[in-house]
């Protein structure tokens, strides 16, 4: 019921489009937004590997931080990244 919930959201939402039985599939705003979320987790954890996480600690905190990081502070982990 949860899935089918969700896909429902998905879809109303315009980034899924579903068949029955059939696979999912992204559309062209869900692949956006997908490869946003992406970056946004890179960037976290890029970030966290430079501060001197390690590299499964970073990407499991990173899973946390991406979601509640503001686009200022994205930003500025961004600009200390490409400093370095």
């Amino acid at each position: 019921v949860t899935v089918n919930r969700t896909l429902a959201r998905l879809r109303q939402a315009g980034y899924v489009n579903t068949k029955p039985y059939r696979a999912i599939f992204l559309t062209d705003t869900g692949r956006k937004l997908a490869e946003e979320c992406k970056r946004r987790h890179e960037t976290v954890a890029a970030f966290l590997r430079k501060l001197g996480v390690s590299e499964k600690m970073a990407e499991l905190d990173a899973e946390g931080i991406e979601h509640h990081v503001s686009p200022e502070t994205l930003a500025a982990f961004e600009r200390l990244l490409k400093k370095s």
